[in-house]
């Protein structure tokens, strides 16, 4: 399918001839996957809009456009090339998260539900189903930062809960550092999760952003590692690194589970993550917890 008309790839082509960003194939590549969805997107829109059984239509034919899965190392523009088409694509609900943030949210709906149970007001007996069906209500377009599974929890409900969502017709968007085989690789009981990796073959196109320059590490060539003595010069310059790697909006606050506990994270953008002394190692935090923040944030 031809990708004339996305703005995905007209904003990108901007941005290069700004000279915002330097032309790179490898990222073009993905901008063209990137229009084309956001094409098929646009005309499945205009079909239900164009029929006045739109509704009806929706809940019996949720066949949709196959999502996309995009990997590749760290700082190659995954995430840039993600939020502009997060910005750019017109659909009926729309969701972008960090993986992470997202399954912590599940836990905690699913949570929810467990003591509406213990309450006697909810029949079903399986918790999930009722939050994958609120997910699938909400939204038709799930757009996941840094996917990266890790928790036995997690691996645990994502088919069944991946599963229902794709029946329902959202289409999945991801970027990852690691290619779907190797997601949750030695993994407690990963035989349990490899049909969910089969599921995202069949549901979505699995892209390798194969690009020759980490733009992240560019961005910082020149920069100081060592600022000294503490004070206000020194914070102004850790705030300039900082706005170069999580970008223009300085990122935002997040939280990432270990287990039943959420980890808070002061700020968060393009896969870094920024703390205080005070955040690391005034809390009651152990080596699982820094071992699942190292996991979550490239930087």
């Amino acid at each position: 399918m031809m990708a004339a008309g996305a703005r995905v790839l007209s904003r990108y082509e901007a941005m290069v001839r700004a000279g915002e960003i330097t032309s790179d194939p490898a990222q073009a590549a993905v901008v063209q996957a990137f229009a084309r969805l956001e094409v098929e997107l646009r005309d499945r829109l205009l079909a239900r809009k164009s029929s006045a059984l739109g509704w009806l239509f929706h809940r019996r034919t949720p066949t949709a456009p196959r999502g996309l899965y995009v990997y590749g190392e760290v700082g190659r523009g995954k995430t840039m090339l993600m939020d502009l088409f997060f910005e750019s694509v017109e659909v009926r609900g729309k969701r972008r998260a960090h993986f992470h943030e997202f399954m912590a949210d599940v836990h905690d709906r699913i949570f929810a539900e467990r003591q509406a149970q213990k309450r006697g007001e909810r029949k079903t007996s399986d918790p999930l189903q009722p939050v994958a069906d609120d997910l699938a209500k909400q939204v038709q377009l799930l757009c996941f930062d840094e996917f990266h599974v890790t928790d036995i929890a997690d691996a645990m409900i994502l088919g069944r809960l991946f599963q229902k969502l794709f029946a329902d017709g959202v289409v999945v968007v991801a970027t990852s550092n690691v290619k779907p085989d190797d997601l949750y690789a030695g993994g407690l009981n990963r035989a349990l999760f490899l049909p969910f990796i089969a599921m995202i073959d069949e549901k979505m196109e699995v892209l390798n952003l194969d690009a020759r320059t980490d733009y992240r590490m560019e961005k910082l060539e020149g920069l100081p590692v060592w600022y000294e003595p503490l004070g206000p010069a020194a914070h102004e310059a850790l705030d300039r690194a900082w706005a170069k790697i999580a970008g223009p909006d300085g990122g935002r606050p997040t939280a990432i589970a270990n287990h039943s506990r959420l980890i808070p994270v002061p700020l968060a953008g393009n896969g870094a993550a920024r703390f205080s002394f005070a955040d690391l190692c005034a809390q009651p935090l152990g080596a699982g917890d820094y071992l699942r923040i190292s996991r979550a944030f490239h930087t």
